[in-house]
């Protein structure tokens, strides 16, 4: 087995895990960014808050609306990402031994070809995945009706329409969502938001160049105190994983609130201040009509969620990439000594 091949693998099962544990966060914060009307509850309200409106007004299912295809975009996306980026890890690496061979440079990777490494793996990934991330998108912000309304269709204001159909008590099932965007726009539907997507590349690319840099600080300091530059426990990891995730994810929050926009559903009467015809389009309209606080909407449940989750990821997947080693190998010093590489 391949080591692309352990880190794609190990990197779906991490993905998956670190999905599960975190996915009502993630419903929540698509809706906070999908929310446009300054009166709802969706756009002033905290996590803890809008966790509990959805469950009351709409049941705990609602938490983990799309949550069958996210799991699938999640495997998907976690082993077309680290397939490639270790692909293109490899040949980077080559090409600095093959450098330092010529006297120039030490050998190793520089933080320039770490970044230009995790943009080009983004950028596979995220045309190869899109269109299971617009499904997803729109069943978490699809919203049914109040459950405690009566049966005239009476509901509060949290259960109006945000994205169309959304007060339908009706199933929303992936293949009605499939329908809907192939109506709506063709196969191109399936598409939707993928330019800030592609620019979002740039969020696992900062979050790589930080943890490179910050994982080859942490190994040189302990190889300095003779205790071994492979010996990082899982908890080192962890907030490794944390750190880098969070310098990201403030940089780059604008882009994720519009690729969203784009992704959920728009009423064709809807007011045209909210309809956007594409990315350039929609950050105009939100820097103008929402200014920075519309810009950052939801960001304190994203910071949670994928600080959390991305932690998580980078923790469990080292785990299995050096479980996956060890079997394939049947030599555990050979573990230690094999360099490990970092999640998205």
């Amino acid at each position: 087995m391949s080591d692309a091949l352990i880190n794609g693998l190990a990197g779906a099962g991490g993905g998956i895990i670190a999905q599960l544990l975190t996915y009502p966060l993630q419903t929540v914060n698509a809706r906070q960014q999908t929310e446009r009307d300054p009166s709802k509850p969706a756009f002033k309200d905290g996590a803890a808050r809008q966790l509990y409106l959805v469950v009351k007004n709409e049941g705990w299912e609602r938490l983990y609306g799309g949550l069958m295809p996210s799991l699938v975009g999640t495997a998907a996306s976690q082993g077309v990402y680290y397939y490639f980026y270790q692909i293109f890890r490899n040949r980077a690496e080559a090409k600095a031994l093959e450098r330092s061979r010529r006297g120039l440079g030490d050998g190793s990777v520089g933080m320039l070809q770490s970044l230009t490494v995790a943009a080009l793996s983004g950028c596979v990934n995220v045309l190869l995945t899109n269109p299971i991330w617009v499904v997803v998108t729109r069943m978490q912000t699809h919203r049914k009706a109040n459950k405690q309304q009566s049966p005239q269709g009476l509901t509060c204001a949290l259960d109006k329409p945000l994205e169309a159909s959304a007060t339908e008590n009706t199933p929303y099932k992936t293949i009605d969502v499939f329908q809907e965007l192939h109506k709506e726009a063709g196969v191109l539907g399936f598409w939707k938001g993928v330019i800030p997507a592609l620019i979002m590349v740039s969020n696992p690319a900062i979050q790589f160049m930080l943890y490179e840099t910050l994982l080859k600080k942490l190994k040189k300091r302990r190889a300095s105190n003779l205790k071994g530059a492979d010996g990082l426990t899982a908890l080192e990891i962890f907030l490794l994983g944390a750190v880098a995730k969070l310098g990201a994810t403030v940089v780059t929050y604008p882009l994720l609130v519009v690729k969203a926009r784009l992704q959920a559903k728009q009423m064709i009467n809807d007011d045209k201040r909210h309809r956007y015809k594409g990315t350039f389009d929609a950050f105009t309209k939100l820097v103008q009509y929402e200014g920075l606080t519309g810009m950052y909407k939801g960001m304190g449940t994203k910071i949670v969620q994928s600080v959390f989750a991305s932690a998580l990821l980078f923790m469990i997947k080292e785990e299995l990439v050096k479980g996956a080693r060890l079997l394939v190998t049947g030599n555990t010093s050979l573990v230690k000594k094999l360099p490990s590489k970092p999640s998205r």
